[in-house]
């Protein structure tokens, strides 16, 4: 269902001419909510239903990845995050069909000169959000990166987490290595690179945090790769080796 769903999107993305213009724009950045270091990435796009941005963020401990979604009103932010898989299918997957509500959103921010700030709310808790820019990628235009664009995909396994360095290369701009970080070790175990003639990894579609998807066959853990190649895409998968304890390239 995602892969044709991803499919589909990208078509209307070509037939509008939006793609080849490109459409990422990510800020990422770091700081605090309340007393707990976190990393977090922002794309800005019309998603549809109202949504103008969506992003991916993870507690320094924790490091598990949470989908983001909300929208931009000038320089404020009221971003909501996606609770469980039932949530993310209705409405990252398929889309809302009704606009959208922040109401209920728990991120309530505003963004100064490379910094975000506000709070993060839930009930009776709540704790003020300070964060500061430190990686941007935009290829909506010329193509401009600054700094080091981690992108923290939504996929992850009980024990990993993949992360795609994204940089600006001869052929443009693109992800050029993925790296596997275990949570407990809070640290890269593999990088996997890609590169040649083509700089298209990491590619295909909005958002940008599910260029990386995550199944499982037979109890292993397979890591879909998107690839832009001018059409519909194409994907290379990565099944974990039990033995050797890493993601080999599926034959």
């Amino acid at each position: 269902m995602v892969r044709q769903f991803v499919s589909a999107v990208f078509c209307l993305l070509l037939l509008s001419g939006k793609a080849m213009a490109g459409w990422y724009h990510v800020e990422n950045y770091e700081g605090s909510i309340g007393p707990d270091p976190v990393h977090l990435s922002l794309q800005t796009y019309s998603f549809g239903s109202g949504i103008t941005v969506q992003g991916s963020y993870f507690y320094d401990a924790k490091q598990s990845p949470i989908a983001l979604y909300g929208r931009a009103s000038g320089a404020g932010l009221a971003l909501c995050a996606i609770a469980d898989d039932e949530e993310f299918e209705r409405i990252i997957v398929m889309g809302k069909k009704t606009g959208l509500d922040t109401a209920g959103c728990p991120f309530s921010l505003e963004l100064g000169d490379g910094v975000l700030t506000g709070s993060w709310s839930k009930g009776a808790d709540k704790f003020p959000v300070s964060l500061r820019k430190v990686a941007s990628l935009d290829d909506t235009g010329e193509g401009k990166v600054e700094g080091t664009v981690e992108i923290p995909f939504w996929a992850q396994t009980a024990t990993d987490r993949f992360a795609g360095i994204y940089a600006k290369t001869d052929n443009g701009i693109c992800m050029t290595k993925m790296q596997v970080i275990n949570k407990k070790r809070k640290e890269a175990i593999q990088t996997i690179k890609f590169g040649g003639d083509l700089c298209n990894a990491g590619m295909l579609m909005t958002p940008i945090y599910w260029n990386v998807q995550k199944q499982t066959e037979r109890g292993k853990d397979i890591i879909s790769v998107n690839f832009y190649d001018g059409r519909a895409g194409y994907e290379e998968e990565y099944v974990f080796d039990r033995k050797t304890k890493k993601y080999r390239l599926k034959k």
